[in-house]
């Protein structure tokens, strides 16, 4: 089984500059959009039900044209979530899981903490609460959950370590809430195939054409709780696959 994650930075523009049929080409049986920036309804047929899939969408109640995330799946999900249960945090469309039968997905863009403290402070709440409602789930059975979440864990998985200390995506605080979720038992599953890989980012700075350069970071992850450790067999990032910001990236079960 291939699950895939990408954060699209617009899946309309994906679609539109001819991207969607060369990404559908790596074959995921499930895969989760970050940044659809769309409404459902505002998709095109062949995004919005691609043949083969059950599609689920769930975008920005505050603003149109922002945030949002969809799961797609080859086999239909028991139950879809798109909630934490916290009304302040389920406003901005970031959040969407399913159930199947031996595991649960969840496909999250979880919040950017620049533009001062107050959305800092919101990003970590989101990913207090969020850590939180998955534990829930995973006493039922386990997790996997992927998406953009907007911090790169250790020096390794940025160009540029030093010059970031002290801005959003490396803070001391935000790398913090990684270690609680490797410590409760997460596992990274790129790094667990990959641990000393260096140069192997996610996502460029489009304005300074960053990718040509491979300043990059590795924000975008899938983990997967331990109970499934046995079931990993790869990882990948697909740093081929253009029309975004970031590239997709990926996990292959057993």
């Amino acid at each position: 089984m291939k699950l895939i994650s990408w954060n699209v930075n617009g899946l309309r523009a994906v679609y539109k500059q001819g991207y969607w049929e060369p990404f559908l080409a790596l074959k995921p049986d499930i895969f989760g959009l970050q940044e659809i920036k769309a409404e459902e309804d505002q998709l095109p047929d062949e995004v919005r039900s691609p043949k083969g899939y059950h599609a689920y969408f769930n975008s920005s109640k505050t603003r149109k044209g922002y945030s949002g995330v969809a799961l797609y799946s080859k086999e239909e999900p028991f139950e879809v979530f798109t909630d934490l249960g916290i009304p302040e945090l389920d406003q901005e469309g970031r959040l969407i899981g399913a159930e199947f039968k031996d595991f649960y997905v969840f496909n999250v863009y979880f919040p950017n903490g620049g533009g001062g403290e107050e959305r800092l402070a919101y990003k970590l709440d989101f990913y207090d609460a969020f850590l939180e409602f998955v534990e829930k789930k995973r006493s039922v059975k386990p997790v996997i959950f992927m998406g953009d979440v907007n911090t790169a864990h250790e020096a390794i998985d940025l160009a540029r370590p030093k010059a970031n200390e002290e801005n959003t995506g490396f803070l001391p605080e935000e790398r913090a809430w990684v270690d609680e979720v490797v410590n409760a038992g997460y596992i990274d599953t790129f790094r667990h195939f990959f641990p000393t890989k260096e140069g192997a980012y996610s996502y460029w700075d489009m304005k300074t054409r960053a990718r040509d350069r491979n300043v990059g970071w590795r924000i975008d992850y899938v983990f997967a709780s331990r109970e499934l450790h046995k079931k990993l067999k790869s990882a990948d990032i697909h740093t081929n696959v253009f029309g975004s910001d970031h590239c997709p990236i990926s996990l292959i079960l057993s």
